[in-house]
């Protein structure tokens, strides 16, 4: 039962209500700014400020031209079909690399877990600039070093597909193992060794006993990498050239160079897909719990 109980001190009640006031505050604060942008988005002038027409809620003063132009703009779309090359492949191998590391470190029996878990999740942590910055010096040396000398390598991965795409995944893997590792608090390990006696091998047992249990928290992970790799922009900066160009890119290319309010349409859009993938996490995290029996079905 939620409330107060009736015994409640006056302190007690205070402190009640004062804590929702300040989470309400709070949340105005960081919603504030993004409820902001999607109204001026729909401006019919090409300002960033609301005009009096807007003000007064004249239909004149509102307008769809900007989410025209950026599905009609040659240098927008170029920068979406990038977007849309890059970030579900990057997700592809967050998601496999992640979800097999997860697994991994979740034995008992692996040495230095905890150690290995502090480097796979070290990108999250570090500044993003410092991790660009070491990227960018990797892909640029054409020598990898070994202890019979150095090998020359044929190729750079500095301002290639390939080369954005391994950095965004190695951006993404730590939200994958978080979430998976998560998921397998609550899992039974008693289901593999039972499929194990049952005569089902390790491939088996993983995708039709532990994959079907862990699969939100994979596709969970798998939401959060996407996400960090569509609205990625310092690491491609370092590391993409300008045939690699993604829609951050483009916007913030956009704010430096010439002040276009399609970069509110394309902000707004980006707002209502992250709204509806975070959605979609929930719905999975619930739909986890009534799995693993943490909540009512």
């Amino acid at each position: 039962m939620s409330g107060l109980p009736p015994y409640a001190t006056t302190g007690q009640r205070a402190w009640y209500y004062s804590f929702r006031v300040i989470c309400g505050l709070i949340f105005f604060f960081l919603i504030a700014p993004i409820m902001v942008i999607i109204p001026l988005s729909f401006n019919a002038e090409n300002f960033f400020t609301f005009t009096p027409e807007m003000l007064s809620l004249d239909p004149a003063g509102f307008s769809t031209k900007h989410y025209e132009d950026f599905f009609t703009n040659s240098d927008w779309q170029h920068a979406l079909r990038n977007s849309l090359k890059i970030a579900p492949v990057a997700t592809l191998l967050s998601v496999s690399l992640g979800t097999l590391a997860a697994i991994g470190l979740s034995q008992s029996h692996v040495p230095f877990r905890r150690a290995i878990m502090a480097i796979l999740i070290s990108p999250m942590i570090v500044p993003l600039i410092i991790s660009a910055t070491g990227m960018y010096f990797f892909y640029s040396n054409p020598y990898i070093p070994t202890p019979f000398g150095k090998i020359e390598l044929p190729f750079t991965l500095t301002g290639t597909y390939l080369g954005v795409v391994l950095a965004h995944a190695a951006l993404g893997i730590p939200f994958v193992i978080i979430t998976v590792t998560a998921t397998l608090v609550g899992f039974d390990n008693s289901l593999t060794r039972a499929a194990a006696n049952m005569g089902a091998g390790p491939i088996t047992t993983f995708f039709r006993v532990q994959m079907p249990l862990i699969l939100p928290g994979v596709v969970s992970g798998g939401l959060f990498a996407f996400i960090t790799s569509f609205d990625e922009v310092v690491v491609v900066l370092f590391v993409g050239s300008a045939g690699q160009k993604t829609l951050p890119w483009q916007m913030f290319t956009g704010l430096r160079e010439q002040i276009s309010p399609t970069i509110l349409a394309v902000a707004t859009i980006l707002i209502s897909v992250s709204i509806v993938l975070l959605f979609v996490v929930e719905l999975l995290r619930r739909r986890s719990e009534r799995l693993r029996g943490l909540s009512p079905s």
